[in-house]
């Protein structure tokens, strides 16, 4: 009774004084042990049964409210007082019990819904009333979640797994969740004296079990701080470090170039005289017959091969399908001369043997096509020739 206000002490002892005509201080010095409970007269000397006149019992004080109940509670149990009410109606829902009963037997008071039993004639003391039926697991998991305002699944989980680290019943960790009794622990009811009336003896309550300090061995627990979401894999945006922008850095150089050959080409045409070349007779060929420079490379390979290897196996293969397959062959990323060695090497190759062969036709070739030195026998070539003469 010393975590009990003494207020509220006393206003239970003088109710419970009222109720069976005794003093107060009887009470209170028997609920703190110093005065044994009251005694039946002796047999001889009590008045016949039959002439004997019962008195009206006394009326109750009157009843604490919700509020100091659930006050008295709270500082009996060290539990804020908005939890422990949320706990003791899910109790008091569960079992189908005012809620002052249940705030009451929190705070150790006397249940004030509970009247004194009249004294029996009998000595035989009554048996002792069954126990109430135990709640079923989905009640005390509803119970549980209604006072702790978890999910009933999540904290279904959670007892489970609190009940196998501790070894015990899964309905005693939802009971201690709800604020309920243990299901494994009923009161003890023993008579107290030998008037036939009958005491109701609430047993202790069973010290709680040793938690052990640390995670039960082959546990390891692990602390969720938060969850980040992984960055991509592929990086979706570009670095702009290595690119610029066409207009205008591209653009304006290259209008800038197209201006300066456009006027080195007016300059030249006004200095230099180029007069077209008369019209052509067919019945007078020139000798030698060259293609424009562009074709001369052609003409050169005719020279050594037959027409269909000079003209179509050798511009097709090399020419067409060689210059597509320089991609293919070379598959470097990079973009630097110095990392593509295989295909700047390709592409001299093709490069070098198309203007051999068109230096051979223009200044190395005579009359007849034939084999000449332009610097003992000069260039053949009539344009060229025309325009000098």
């Amino acid at each position: 009774m010393a975590d009990i206000p003494d207020e509220l002490l006393r206003r239970s002892a003088a109710a419970r004084a009222a109720a069976e005509g005794v003093s107060v201080e009887d009470i209170l010095a028997r609920w703190s042990g110093e005065a044994p409970a009251p005694q039946a007269p002796p047999a001889e000397t009590a008045a016949p049964a039959a002439t004997e006149v019962t008195p009206a019992p006394a009326p109750a004080a009157a009843a604490l409210t919700v509020a100091e109940y659930a006050k008295a509670a709270a500082e009996a149990s060290g539990m804020p007082e908005k939890l422990l009410m949320r706990s003791a109606q899910a109790k008091a829902k569960a079992q189908g019990v005012p809620i002052e009963s249940v705030l009451a037997d929190m705070a150790g008071l006397p249940d004030p819904g509970s009247a004194p039993a009249p004294a029996a004639t009998s000595p035989t003391p009554q048996a002792a009333p069954a126990a109430a039926a135990a709640l079923s697991t989905e009640q005390y998991a509803k119970a549980a979640a209604e006072a702790s305002g978890m999910p009933e699944k999540l904290l279904m989980r959670s007892a489970q797994a609190k009940a196998k680290a501790q070894g015990v019943p899964v309905e005693s960790v939802l009971a201690d969740m709800a604020g309920l009794p243990d299901p494994g622990s009923a009161p003890a009811l023993a008579p107290t004296g030998t008037n036939g009336t009958t005491a109701v003896a609430t047993a202790p309550a069973p010290a709680p079990a040793a938690v052990p300090a640390g995670p039960p061995e082959g546990v390891r627990t692990q602390r969720l701080l938060t969850v980040v979401q992984a960055d991509a894999i592929q990086q979706v945006k570009a670095e702009p470090t290595d690119k610029v922008n066409v207009w205008p850095h591209l653009l304006a150089v290259e209008f800038v170039a197209l201006l300066v050959v456009t006027a080195v080409l007016i300059v030249i045409s006004v200095i230099i005289n180029a007069p077209l070349l008369e019209a052509a007779n067919f019945n007078l060929t020139p000798n030698p017959s060259k293609a424009p420079w562009y074709f001369l490379g052609l003409q050169e390979l005719l020279s050594y091969f037959d027409p269909m290897i000079a003209g179509v196996l050798i511009p097709g293969l090399i020419g067409l399908v060689g210059l597509m397959a320089i991609p293919y062959i070379d598959r470097n990323p990079s973009v630097r001369p110095a990392d593509r060695k295989l295909a700047i090497m390709m592409f001299t190759f093709f490069l070098m043997g198309a203007a051999t062969l068109v230096i051979l036709g223009s200044f190395f070739r005579g009359p007849g096509f034939n084999f000449t030195y332009p610097w003992s026998d000069g260039v053949f070539f009539d344009d060229l020739k025309d325009w000098l003469e």
